[in-house]
């Protein structure tokens, strides 16, 4: 192992066999912690070769668990997102894109700080389990075309150590590790194609539209080592995704946008990334066939359907689907009410996220019990013209106590101008190649 370190701290290229020595005994117990942390801070500072960082992928995901998806029929196309505030893109992407004929096996996980997890809105339905076997799950696809579950244990298990690691050792924010931890779980997942939504912006870990495409490069060039089809599209974080941030009120978001009744900038991430799904599963042969095919199976509540199938087949109550009662509701709310008239100039992201964790939404460490009614509801977001006043967001929570703070968090979000502003473009680069 001193060796090892040795190669990388002096910025070479560590050969397959040592890769897997080194995840092996990490995993076994026969390298210690500070030789790992020495290892992660020398792949820091002098990265990894895009090759090298292939096999560490293969190497990772090979570490515990592959589920095996050749059981069921066609292309398995997959989805991963980089986290955002509101992003409940999944929730319809999921259960459209089955509609339209393609299996989706999506394993998701849990939200921690300013992000949601998948899972937890998920379990705002009433009776809703995420928690099925690898049986289970397979067998859900193909009956239904569509299931969304926890990540099974035994799945990447090196990269839950190395990650707890990297959390404690500064090294989180290093595009070898961050995509051969994203790509070693999406690919022990059982994906033959994936497309990844690559978040930019101050909801976001990627702060520039630049490091996210440095990122896309790396992907896509260990997807092409290990002959995995990849297609990134990197899209706007600097405001909240739709109109409501928290548990329930953004599967209320969820079922309204499979109505046909939901906010635009969401419908378009899901058109734009299932289209993408489509292609990658030769449903269609272009993305613009794609997108129809999307659009016309929201109009005719195709999509809701088979979200109704999937919580039936979860246990969830899909009462859920007309009567949005049946999930817990915040005994606590209050409005936000402009201080200015003029525009609405920007809304933070990352700064709306964290009042929804104030609130009781998320999580600040993993253990953290979470109030799936809390959250914020925008009532106007950037481009808009309001007058002093005038209601511009709606907090809810079952702790009176943390509205305050939430209040003033929010407030400070939002930034006006005299003068009309043009939102930036949701959709910022899609990379094919």
């Amino acid at each position: 192992m001193v060796e090892l370190l040795r190669k990388k701290r002096d910025g070479e290229v560590l050969t397959r066999e040592e890769l897997e020595t080194f995840v092996n005994g990490f995993l076994s117990g026969s390298i210690p912690d500070y030789q790992v942390s020495a290892f992660l801070m020398a792949v820091y500072f002098k990265g990894m070769t895009d090759e090298e960082t292939a096999i560490f992928t293969e190497v990772m995901m090979n570490s515990g668990d592959v589920v095996d998806l050749s059981s069921i029929d066609g292309i398995k196309v997959d989805k991963h997102s980089t986290g955002g505030v509101g992003d409940k893109t999944t929730l319809i992407l999921a259960p459209l894109v089955a509609a339209a004929g393609v299996n989706v096996a999506k394993m998701s996980g849990r939200g921690l700080g300013h992000t949601g997890g998948t899972l937890d809105k998920l379990e705002s339905i009433p009776g809703l389990s995420v928690d099925l076997t690898q049986d289970q799950f397979i067998n859900q696809v193909r009956d239904i075309g569509v299931a969304i579950c926890g990540q099974n244990k035994k799945l990447v298990p090196a990269d839950k150590k190395l990650y707890a690691l990297r959390d404690v050792t500064a090294t989180v924010n290093n595009f070898a590790l961050i995509a051969s931890s994203i790509l070693s779980k999406k690919f022990a997942c059982g994906a033959d194609a994936i497309v990844i939504d690559i978040k930019v912006g101050a909801g976001a870990y990627m702060a520039t539209t630049a490091e996210a495409e440095s990122l896309a490069m790396l992907m896509k060039s260990i997807a092409a080592n290990m002959q995995r089809e990849l297609i990134i599209v990197i899209s706007a974080m600097e405001e909240p995704l739709g109109n409501k941030i928290g548990n329930s009120l953004e599967i209320e978001e969820v079922i309204d946008t499979l109505k046909g009744n939901g906010p635009q900038d969401l419908k378009e991430l899901v058109i734009t990334l299932g289209s993408h799904m489509l292609v990658l599963a030769k449903r269609t042969k272009t993305k613009d066939e794609g997108a129809r095919l999307l659009n016309q199976l929201l109009v005719e509540g195709e999509g809701l359907k088979k979200f109704e199938e999937m919580v039936a087949s979860q246990g969830g109550d899909i009462q859920v689907v007309n009567q949005f009662d049946s999930m817990k509701k915040a005994s606590n709310s209050e409005l936000i009410l402009s201080p200015t008239s003029g525009f609405i100039a920007g809304l933070n992201a990352l700064a709306i996220g964290k009042a929804c964790v104030v609130l009781g939404a998320g999580r600040l460490t993993k253990d953290s019990e979470i109030d799936h009614s809390a959250g914020i509801e925008l009532l106007h977001k950037t481009g808009a013209e309001i007058t002093a006043g005038q209601p511009l967001a709606k907090l809810y929570s079952s702790d009176a106590s943390t509205l305050a703070e939430a209040k003033h968090m929010v407030t400070k979000a939002f930034t006006f101008s005299d003068n009309p502003i043009n939102p930036m473009p949701l959709i910022i680069k899609e990379i094919y190649k």
